[in-house]
């Protein structure tokens, strides 16, 4: 990861943050330049889990430089090529959607579209409590589509939530690895 311009994307799955920041510091400490990118939900919804301020100045410290968050300064990211790759973790199932049906109303959504335009990789870190249902046919519709490379996932917790999956944090860096290289990393439910 040393010297790649990676931009990571945070969705509304707040209980999934903290996984998040750990992910980013990981990501800077093996030498990354990294890029935050927030979606509206995170931007401006105070939760149990922290209050939107607090949650962009972390990124803002983590990251020293300043959050995208609004889809104008998004869609810069394809045209100037600003990233090598872009990694969205958590993917919320709406994110998710989004993006398999092309809508681009958020600035994580804007992002995604603007960087697969020049066919650069995107990992997604899914985090959904429908992945297994009504979500489904957008996480298939994601798996077969050229330049998207998902965080290998599982259900988090079966008997309480049984539609419920999210990805597996042990595996992000080597699937950020083989996304650079084109290559999806197996097995992709762990």
């Amino acid at each position: 990861m040393k010297n790649k311009r990676i931009g990571v994307a945070l969705t509304g799955s707040f209980c999934t943050l903290d996984t998040s920041f750990e992910i980013i510091q990981m990501l800077i400490d093996e030498g990354s330049d990294v890029t935050a990118i927030i979606s509206d939900s995170v931007n401006t919804t105070d939760t149990i889990f922290g209050k939107a301020e607090n949650i962009k100045n972390k990124l803002t410290q983590l990251t020293g430089k300043p959050i995208i968050k609004s889809i104008t300064d998004a869609e810069p990211i394809g045209p100037k090529q600003l990233l090598d790759i872009l990694v969205v973790i958590p993917a919320t199932g709406n994110t998710i959607a989004k993006i398999a049906l092309g809508i681009t109303d958020t600035p994580v959504a804007m992002a995604v579209k603007a960087h697969l335009r020049n066919g650069r990789p995107v990992v997604l870190g899914l985090a959904s409590n429908d992945a297994l249902g009504n979500g489904a046919k957008n996480i298939g519709q994601l798996l077969v589509m050229r330049n998207i490379y998902f965080v290998p996932f599982g259900q988090d917790h079966p008997h309480g939530k049984p539609r419920s999956m999210v990805f597996k944090k042990e595996y992000v860096t080597d699937t950020i690895a083989e996304a650079l290289k084109g290559r999806q990393l197996q097995p992709i439910l762990a």
